[in-house]
């Protein structure tokens, strides 16, 4: 019987700790934060595993050579269980979706599950695929913001955007290793993100939100600033993958900035609260 632990891995459980604070995100820039945030967080979560699950079943092949102790190439789990998880994640993703913002969520849950998709199976090993993860999670930025005017949430889906595009640039050093160039040009992006949070937002008061919107875009910018930083001078395979694992774990901050800045200081707080604990669950399932 597969083991719980197997299934986790899977879906990098650890990782969807940084999923629900994209809707927290866009629900805050639109204040449409309310009890419906919650189910729509979970449907993206639910998304979220699935791309995981989809993505480890693409490259089941490949992982069998690079990376033998992942789930499926190790026999832990089978690669169709992998599909079957992946399918029965999304179909539960937009259920859950429409049944809680109906038609304008769900309006916005297929496109994303439709870019998990898309990344998983064509986009990845293209050129593209930085982009199209970018596009996965300014998505989830909107889906969170669907049931209010999608076009308040667009400077945090893009900065949220921005930061993916970062990650998944590195990401694809993680076997062979990247090259200063990237960790250099994907530094200087991290500056420009925490620059544009730190900001205040002119349509929320000032005073304490900006205050803590701030130390949390610090905290955001030196931990994941740090970790690129380090890749200039080692750009070896293991280096980029704690870089990589740095920007999912940050991510929480980043958030949490975005969504205090409109001035909903606990739920900012809240969402950035995940961060230490998902850098403490890394050490148990990786998140990458």
């Amino acid at each position: 019987m597969m083991r719980l632990r197997a299934l986790a891995e899977l879906v990098r459980a650890p990782a969807a700790l940084s999923v629900p604070g994209d809707v927290v995100a866009g629900a805050a820039a639109t204040g449409v934060l309310d009890r419906r945030t919650g189910g729509l967080a979970g449907a993206s979560v639910c998304l979220y595993w699935a791309g995981m699950a989809a993505n480890d079943w693409a490259d089941r092949e490949l992982d069998a050579v690079e990376r033998p102790e992942r789930p499926i190439p190790s026999g832990r789990v089978p690669a169709p269980v992998a599909l079957g998880v992946a399918a029965g994640l999304t179909a539960a993703g937009l259920a859950i979706s429409g049944a809680v913002g109906g038609r304008r969520a769900l309006a916005v849950a297929s496109p994303l599950a439709a870019a998990v998709w898309a990344y998983d199976l064509w986009a990845k090993n293209t050129v593209a695929g930085p982009l199209a993860m970018a596009a996965c999670r300014a998505l989830d930025v909107l889906h969170g913001a669907s049931t209010g005017r999608l076009v308040r949430a667009v400077p945090a889906a893009l900065a949220v955007g921005a930061h993916t595009y970062t990650v998944t640039a590195l990401s694809r050093g993680e076997v062979s290793g990247t090259q200063p160039r990237v960790a250099a040009a994907t530094l200087a992006t991290t500056v420009a993100v925490a620059a544009a949070v730190a900001r205040p937002d002119a349509a929320a008061p000032a005073g304490a939100a900006t205050s803590v919107a701030r130390l949390l875009t610090v905290d955001y910018a030196r931990r994941y600033g740090q970790a690129q930083a380090g890749v200039l001078g080692d750009p070896a395979p293991p280096r980029v993958r704690a870089v990589v694992g740095a920007g999912i774990t940050a991510l929480p901050a980043l958030q949490g900035a975005l969504i205090a800045r409109t001035g909903a200081i606990r739920a900012g707080l809240a969402v950035a609260a995940a961060a230490p604990l998902g850098r403490a669950l890394a050490r148990w399932i990786s998140p990458t």
